[in-house]
């Protein structure tokens, strides 16, 4: 406990003295980190399945309910509560960026580096178009826009990933212009589009071949190179600019070359965006009634989409399977617990799961690698079919998970995190930045400043990773 206790207070910055009592800073984060840990944890187990095999009729759950779907709109909700609310914390959009990177890359190359070098390729994780064409793969997967892109995921579970960064686009623009507190509109708009046109939005009308494709990974990586030097320019034009741009890629890619459905991928950027309506809810920021008003809407629409047109072709780009109701009771799901979560976010939570949240974005990542490590060394072996066999099984694989992402947590994401920081305030000393943010749309700051800012939290969170 006392491990847990120190990793998760090195990870929210709290300050612990012996005979001090601890830091209040992980107390005011910890449902979130439990939430992450509950969704890092039910994407692996259904990616994993065996427990669907111990109760009766258990492999039909995914079909009234996926707990991947449940998984990763937890991680959207939770992205979309810290995410904008650390940006506009900081005020500074080159130190967010330069964050974001520190924390997704470093944990993402390592698992793609990791299965190439450890598993034999017939039970490879990497998706064979990467070994076709590796240049390609590694720009778009890089940019970490490729299921936007006609590319393949590198490692399945990856495609998540396109929607945080697209995410983190929308959200960079609509800060440097002064348009952040507009979320509820925002989240109103998308899960609009949901209900009206989840089955109109067109699906890779850019990249219609490979050709196509090269062309679209390169222009959309030549924009993203831009956007970036403008940012880290530190200037304010040039930022705003650079914020721009990537809102105005996004805002493309989603419009015109989405692989998901059109209604999944509108209800994504819904949750989001109602996640930090929550957020500012609970921060002022925003009058009860349209808060609540707002996420009733785009709950209902998540329902009510799946039920429309979660069937026939679009559950085969849905990662969903069986019936409508496996996006729509999943989604809700995703709601429900988010929603307890948040009502007990002043209680005392476990440490292991504040701990869980920690290590949730390795987990994300690393447990489709070990599921194909664990297929590969159970070559040859006789069928496991007994309930004690598979609680072997399952316990084992939970250990050697759990085990492998707190040592990638310590060895990678803490190094590259700090490391992140550390480039930031050098880059600040020999560059300083220029931009200061604009005042909110709509508000008049107060004399001698320049815009209310957001009240502090702790340092971000991702997939989310999926996390968060």
């Amino acid at each position: 406990m006392k491990l847990i206790e120190r990793a998760s207070r090195r990870r929210t910055g709290g300050q612990a003295v012996d005979g001090a009592p601890p830091s209040p800073a992980p107390s005011r984060l910890a449902w979130l980190d439990a939430l992450r840990g509950i969704a890092a944890l039910s994407v692996a187990v259904y990616h994993l399945a065996l427990p669907f095999y111990w109760i009766p009729h258990g492999t039909k759950v995914p079909g009234y309910a996926d707990p991947g779907v449940f998984g990763v709109m937890l991680f959207f909700l939770v992205s979309g509560y810290i995410i904008p609310a650390s940006l506009e914390r900081r005020g500074d959009v080159r130190g967010f960026w330069a964050g974001r990177y520190f924390r997704i890359l470093p944990v993402a190359v390592l698992t793609v580096v990791g299965s190439l070098l450890i598993l034999p390729r017939p039970y490879a994780v990497v998706q064979g178009f990467a070994f076709d064409h590796p240049l390609l793969s590694s720009v778009a997967n890089g940019l970490m826009l490729q299921d936007m892109m006609g590319v393949p995921n590198i490692i399945g579970v990856m495609w998540t990933l396109t929607y945080e960064m697209i995410f983190y686009y929308f959200v960079t623009a609509l800060f440097v212009m002064g348009w952040h507190r507009k979320s509820a509109p925002i989240a109103i708009g998308f899960a609009g589009f949901a209900l009206v046109l989840g089955s109109w939005l067109a699906l890779g009308t850019i990249s219609t071949d490979l050709a196509s494709t090269r062309h679209l990974v390169a222009a959309a990586a030549l924009v993203v190179v831009m956007a970036m030097a403008c940012i880290f320019s530190g200037r304010f034009d040039l930022t705003r600019w650079g914020g721009l741009m990537l809102g105005g890629l996004g805002l493309a890619l989603i419009l015109l070359n989405s692989r998901a459905a059109g209604f999944e991928t509108m209800m994504i950027f819904a949750t989001m965006f109602a996640g930090t309506v929550l957020y500012r809810l609970e921060h002022g920021q925003i009058d009860r009634l349209p808060a609540i008003l707002t996420c009733v809407f785009v709950a209902a629409s998540g329902f009510t989409v799946g039920y429309l047109y979660n069937r026939g072709a679009a559950m085969g780009r849905t990662f969903t399977g069986g019936s409508w109701t496996s996006f729509s009771y999943a989604y809700l799901a995703a709601w429900a617990v988010f929603a307890i979560g948040m009502l007990l976010r002043k209680r005392r939570w476990p440490r292991w799961l504040s701990w869980l949240g920690a290590i949730s974005f390795s987990v994300y990542l690393l447990h489709n690698p070990l599921i194909h490590g664990m297929n590969w060394m159970l070559q040859g072996h006789a069928p496991i079919v007994t309930w004690k066999d598979r609680s072997i099984q399952f316990a084992a694989f939970m250990g050697a998970l759990l085990l492998i992402s707190w040592i990638a947590y310590r060895l990678v994401e803490i190094p590259f995190q700090n490391l992140g920081r550390k480039a930031v305030k050098a880059l600040n000393r020999r560059f300083p930045a220029g931009f200061t943010p604009p005042p909110v749309a709509g508000e008049r700051p107060a004399a001698g400043t320049v815009v209310a800012q957001a009240a502090p939290i702790e340092p971000e969170k991702a997939l989310s990773g999926t996390g968060s």
